[in-house]
């Protein structure tokens, strides 16, 4: 089956597209969450635990990280498995909006 080309849209017009922010710029409500509760810690730290008491999910953690709204903070030697994280200062950005 050939497949036609669609032709490519003109750029003649002379307004400006608007610029869009893209889908990710904006944190989950999940994610604003455990991003807000680093605004009344010392130097920003984020939890470990959910108020709940449940470990905060990696993959959650993971995301902020890649968005850099969070960042590693230091290695607990007596958990090496546990990631303790900060806000970064576009996570704070973020989460004040």
């Amino acid at each position: 089956m050939l497949r036609r080309a669609l032709p490519l849209p003109s750029n003649d017009d002379a307004s400006p597209a608007p610029e869009k922010r893209p889908r990710d710029a904006e944190p989950s409500r999940a994610q604003r969450a455990w991003l807000r509760r680093g605004l009344g810690q010392p130097g920003g730290k984020l939890p470990l635990f959910d108020q709940n008491g449940q470990n905060v999910s990696p993959r959650l953690v993971q995301a902020c990280l890649d968005k850099g709204w969070a960042e590693p903070w230091f290695s607990n030697p007596l958990k090496p498995d546990w990631l303790v994280c900060k806000l970064t200062e576009t996570g704070r950005g973020i989460v004040r909006q």
